[in-house]
């Protein structure tokens, strides 16, 4: 991703509103859960004493299927601690997609802190990969002193890269027969699969069924300042805790920040289906540009996050954004006030922008009113030229 767009001044005297869809990790808790977590009752959690993270690490058992749960200060931590587990020797592999968030923008921490190998399958356009190269991946050789040993294998829902794609329940099912067959673990990197569950209309527990462990992240769409939820069998989780405390995750009283955990899964849940309708909502708006100015598979946003393309090259994604997120020559006039909407180019010739808890239906129209003038100004100057 790109850095952040810069806020310029604005030369006129409107008001100008600030959308921003560069991530759902921009949330801010509001009065409600800030007051849960002032009010908070805590204890030292690495003592197993915190009474708010205990509730919290129940809560998140029950809804997610899973035995036990623990809490950590980030998905990355998490992710890392669930391969740590799963893959108790140093050369241990674990079989990846090669556009997972695991694999690209977790700092290769695996190999780095965990001496675990990772080996890569091809990522799909809706976020699954094909089962039969996925078999040909797990290695066999073990104890052979040439060969890893195949461990674990790792899925993303949703998938963040591929646009926040939701995995077929079919397919989970599949990879979780094929992992038995061969005697590995599947983990869930699950930070949107509240996402996934909503989408799809059913529980966590339904997708998660299929799996061994899962993270789910709490930062993102659901609202919560900082955590994410490991989960799993209990006797995983024990071992969890010593590897959380080994890389530093062990907090004291942190139930001030698990108040705000618990009130995202209990009330925040839901809020999500307006995520999904505001980007959908936006992506149909890019397709009525005239002329075409951008390419965008509607049937593929079924989340929270869009991703479209560019059509004329003479207008880059970066171009793109950062005329968004400034309040251009004209607008004040032409709009009633100046918009900033601010959203990251991404891979290829492609822009990413992600709606969550802080972005309403009406932050949408405003975002849609920008992307209007912004294509009708670009427009014009390629019709002069």
């Amino acid at each position: 991703m790109s850095n952040k767009p810069r806020f310029p001044g604005t030369s006129g005297a409107g008001s100008v509103r600030v959308v921003d869809l560069r991530s759902d990790t921009v949330t801010k808790p509001g009065p409600a859960m800030r007051r849960a977590m002032a009010e908070a009752e805590v204890g030292d959690d690495v003592m197993g004493e915190d009474p708010t993270i205990n509730e919290l690490q129940k809560i998140a058992a029950d809804m997610f299927g899973m035995e036990a749960a623990l809490f950590v200060p980030s998905g990355t931590m998490s992710n890392l601690i669930a391969v740590m587990v799963h893959c108790r020797e140093r050369g241990d592999e674990m079989i990846v997609g090669d556009l997972s968030h695991l694999h690209i923008y977790e700092q290769g921490g695996s190999a780095q802190l965990a001496g675990v190998h990772s080996t890569t399958v091809t990522t799909l356009p809706d976020g699954t990969f094909d089962l039969e190269q996925l078999e040909l991946k797990i290695c066999h050789g073990y104890p052979d002193p040439h060969y890893p040993r195949s461990c674990l294998i790792c899925v993303e829902n949703t998938h963040n890269i591929q646009g926040g794609r939701v995995l077929p329940l079919t397919f989970l099912q599949e990879v979780r027969t094929l992992a038995d067959k061969h005697g590995l673990s599947v983990h869930m990197d699950g930070a949107r699969v509240m996402n996934a569950a909503v989408a799809q209309g059913v529980p966590p527990s339904t997708i998660l069924q299929h799996t061994h462990t899962v993270s789910v992240c709490l930062s993102k769409g659901l609202g919560a300042p900082v955590g994410s939820m490991l989960a799993g069998p209990k006797n995983f989780i024990s071992q969890a805790v010593r590897c959380r405390k080994a890389l530093g995750g062990g907090m004291r009283q942190a139930g001030i920040l698990a108040a705000a955990g618990k009130l995202s899964l209990l009330e925040n849940v839901e809020k999500l289906q307006e995520d999904h309708r505001n980007a959908k909502t936006f992506a149909q708006a890019l397709l009525q540009c005239d002329p075409p100015l951008f390419i965008v598979d509607t049937a593929a946003v079924e989340t929270n996050i869009l991703c479209f393309h560019l059509q004329e090259l003479g207008l880059s994604p970066s171009e793109f954004c950062a005329r968004m997120g400034q309040v251009c020559e004209g607008e004040e006039a032409a709009l009633g006030q100046g918009i900033q909407v601010l959203m990251c180019p991404y891979f290829g010739n492609s822009v990413r922008a992600v709606w969550h808890l802080g972005i309403s239906p009406e932050d949408t129209q405003l975002a849609i009113q920008k992307m209007q003038f912004v294509a009708s100004q670009y427009l014009e100057k390629l019709r002069a030229q």
